[in-house]
């Protein structure tokens, strides 16, 4: 059968840097750092005290307290990024087909501070078992999607993808299918997350996966530095608009690109460290390219993992330089991880909203807080240090990897 293109028509990201897309595109160029000391809860005694929290958020601006209450917060925070992409793409909800719009979101953990709340509050008890009615909805993962689809009527595909880091460019992948396949005209996908919490914050300090660098925050997450010391935990949500080609075009849709292929592998190796070599990675950077009908030298930019960690950067870096041979020191690649941190299931979403951007503006933001060069990765790659560059980019790829050896990989491609 013939499979149909797929284009995205809208965008919304709810992140540390930014609440909407203008603001988390301006932070990105001016290589604004989202790091500071936790507010969430009190952190005095972690080893790593400092995150990515999001901003001036105050969630009862965007619905009733009471509905929220229902929620956990990384569901609030994918019903707040998907309002703003369903605006964005001008979609009239009174004209298109319910039956064959879905919504398919990435959740690496999903509601984490729910189970922690309900928890602690049990131990504080008599041992009575007194929970909230609405624990269950509010911690499953999948509930996000089911949130969309009950607000908006969505009546087509509809679940949760969970693969760690990867989850919601897992999730996109999925979308980017079922509409290629003419099985829906429109999907919702992305991702959400809200782990900065007692348990999420101890749980990766414990395994020694975070930055401890509290004197600094700001310059604590340095993908490709020499001196960095782990990742930084942040939250939030990006929410994607896919859409088959042709129905976009009837209704005369704005199209930022057109996503072109989608690419899913595993290690096979470990259940938090990379394959040394770069291993699954190379693979599903070669099965997204083949699925595309794309070469290594189409691709212009490449939004790395990148997540600062001593050992996920080089196999990373390794893997590209296996891959694309002397094309890559040609590439713009970066890690805007160095600016939101690392927001789990849902850095596939706002780093692809990132490609994105880049492919319509032209301009490939910065890996920001580069000191030193590590002599385990090659310093002829063009790693987009502390400075945006201007370039026009056709061809854009993001790349995301999770605890378990999942690996994910999408292409966007400028419309022709």
């Amino acid at each position: 059968m013939e499979l149909k293109r797929v284009v995205v028509t809208g965008l919304g990201a709810l992140t540390p840097i930014g609440n909407t897309i203008d603001e988390y595109w301006n932070s990105l160029l001016n290589g604004v750092s989202g790091a500071a000391p936790i507010t969430h809860f009190d952190a005095s005694k972690f080893k790593t005290r400092f995150a990515c929290e999001l901003k001036n958020f105050d969630v009862t601006e965007f619905m009733p307290r009471k509905n929220a209450r229902k929620m956990d917060r990384f569901t609030q925070y994918a019903m707040v990024a998907t309002d703003e992409a369903i605006v964005n793409s001008k979609l009239d909800l009174e004209k298109i087909n319910k039956d064959r719009v879905g919504v398919i979101w990435g959740a690496g953990i999903g509601g984490l501070e729910t189970f922690q709340n309900e928890v602690i509050n049990f131990c504080d008890g008599d041992g009575t078992p007194r929970f909230n009615p609405f624990f269950i909805p509010k911690m499953i993962a999948d509930i996000a999607p089911g949130q969309i689809s009950i607000k908006y009527g969505f009546k087509g595909p509809n679940f949760t993808t969970v693969s760690a880091c990867a989850s919601s460019a897992n999730a996109l992948i999925d979308a980017y299918n079922y509409i290629r396949l003419g099985k829906a005209d429109v999907m919702v996908s992305g991702g959400s997350e809200a782990a900065i919490t007692i348990a999420g914050m101890g749980g990766f300090s414990s395994l020694q996966a975070i930055s401890t660098r509290n004197e600094d925050p700001k310059t604590a997450s340095r993908p490709f530095d020499k001196n960095r010391d782990g990742f930084v935990l942040g939250e939030g949500a990006g929410s994607l608009i896919l859409e088959e080609y042709e129905h976009a075009k009837a209704r005369g849709a704005k199209i930022y690109a057109e996503l072109v292929g989608g690419g899913l592998s595993a290690d096979a190796y470990h259940i938090t460290a990379p394959h040394p070599e770069g291993i699954g990675a190379k693979k599903v950077m070669l099965d997204c390219l083949e699925d595309a009908g794309l070469k290594p030298e189409d691709v212009d930019a490449i939004n790395m993992h990148g997540t600062s960690t001593p050992l996920g950067d080089i196999a990373e870096s390794k893997a590209i330089l296996e891959v694309f041979g002397k094309h890559a020191y040609t590439l713009n690649i970066n890690s805007t991880k160095s600016m939101t941190g690392h927001l789990l299931g849902a850095a596939g979403a706002i780093e692809s909203i990132a490609s994105i951007l880049t492919i319509e503006h032209g301009i490939v933001p910065p890996t920001i807080n580069h000191f030193t060069d590590d002599d385990h990765i090659d310093s002829k790659l063009n790693f987009t240090f502390n400075k945006p560059q201007k370039r026009d980019v056709k061809v854009a790829m993001s790349n995301t990897f999770g605890f378990g050896g999942h690996n994910a990989c999408v292409l966007f491609k400028k419309l022709d």
